[in-house]
């Protein structure tokens, strides 16, 4: 399935496009395609890596900025 969508560029910026993708010998189509899954491909990583070190210290005994044992030691029977 394909979407239409319509963007409004400056005449300079349409201009650098059509130039960016001449050189690249594609579409301008082509050429922002490819811009944009670069970018989402970054951000995916991004967020991955993010959701990843927000893991990783959940196993150590961390509970925030203390750990089981200081938290056990400070609490009140």
């Amino acid at each position: 399935m394909t979407v239409r969508k319509n963007f409004l560029f400056e005449d300079e910026i349409a201009e650098h496009l059509e130039v960016m993708a001449l050189k690249k010998g594609v579409s301008q189509s082509e050429f922002v395609r490819g811009l944009i899954e670069k970018e989402y491909e970054e951000y995916s990583i991004e967020e991955k890596l993010q959701a990843f070190y927000n893991f990783a210290g959940s196993g150590n005994g961390l509970w925030g900025d203390l750990t089981i044992q200081e938290v056990k030691a400070n609490r009140e029977y």
